[in-house]
């Protein structure tokens, strides 16, 4: 079985670190693929504190980015007072789905094992993602707490559980069945509403043309766990309203099905943003720090 987060006589309590600022590059989270490692990244402290740690997961398309795409997003929220991991995770290119999804979720095992002796709170995790990470952000948060296909023992800490506290996912899909249409009903061009080509991204990250696999489709749907869930933690989602990488109707989708079994979420748009948009950036950072610092009780440090 796969553990529950749930606090135990035999767990570490977490030390506050009395040591700067630190980076640490390239931990092993998991041994099958060189890929499987993540970056550190630890707040000053003078041995009173004991850190939220937020796992922030790139976006790509799932064939392309590293963690190295969350470097600064990441200094962003270490000068405001959380640890945070940033997550590498095997491509499409190099393994389909659900091996991301497996990835991610060995990942935060990895992180609640070790965060005690990190001086971080294994009770306080959050991820975050944006586009395709924002899309394994949420499947992280929708199959939390039991065993699931997603649920890989051989990638380590079997018995550590994949929870997380709090999920942000900024213009992630979250249905690819549904990608075409909503990209039409957005009035997008021909150009965007290709999701079920054999050449999309999505059909690349589930190894075939989309409306060949109905039933990997449905394996593969965020909004499907989310609709099986007992429990889901607080969701923050944004989106660009003028996205047609993926629809703003994604976003819809996921905040109806998270609402329509009465969890936590919200749903922002960004008048005028495109996919990506630095106008996200801009807008919607401040507000998705405050959801953090509140859902995880972080410290103010600015």
């Amino acid at each position: 079985m796969f553990g529950r987060g749930s606090s135990t006589s035999a767990e570490p309590t977490p030390t506050p670190r009395d040591a700067p600022a630190e980076t640490r590059k390239d931990l092993p989270y998991a041994t099958v693929s060189k890929t499987q490692k993540l970056d550190l990244y630890l707040p000053a402290d003078d041995g009173t504190v004991v850190f939220p740690i937020v796992v922030l997961i790139h976006g790509g398309g799932f064939f392309t980015g590293s963690s190295a795409d969350e470097a600064d997003r990441a200094q962003f929220l270490v000068d405001r007072g959380f640890a945070v991991a940033n997550v590498n995770y095997r491509l499409s290119g190099e393994a389909a789905f659900p091996a991301g999804v497996q990835d991610v979720k060995a990942a935060i095992r990895f992180v609640r094992a070790n965060a005690p002796s990190w001086g971080v709170d294994p009770h306080r995790i959050a991820v975050w993602g944006d586009s395709a990470g924002g899309y394994l952000s949420m499947m992280v948060a929708a199959t939390g707490g039991r065993q699931t296909m997603f649920d890989d023992a051989a990638l380590g800490n079997p018995h550590v559980s994949s929870q997380v506290s709090a999920v942000v996912s900024w213009f992630g899909p979250s249905d690819f069945a549904t990608m075409d249409a909503q990209a039409a009903q957005a009035h997008c061009d021909a150009a965007a509403q290709s999701h079920d080509l054999p050449d999309s991204p999505e059909s690349k990250w589930l190894g075939a043309a989309l409306p060949t696999i109905p039933e990997k489709v449905s394996t593969a749907s965020v909004v499907r766990y989310v609709q099986a869930a007992g429990s889901m933690p607080p969701a923050w989602l944004v989106h660009g309203e003028s996205d047609c990488t993926v629809p703003p109707g994604q976003s819809q989708q996921l905040l109806e099905a998270l609402k329509g079994k009465g969890f936590e979420a919200t749903l922002s748009y960004v008048p005028g943003a495109g996919h990506a948009d630095p106008k996200i950036t801009d807008q919607a950072t401040r507000p998705t720090i405050e959801f953090l610092r509140r859902v995880l009780n972080a410290p103010r440090t600015s």
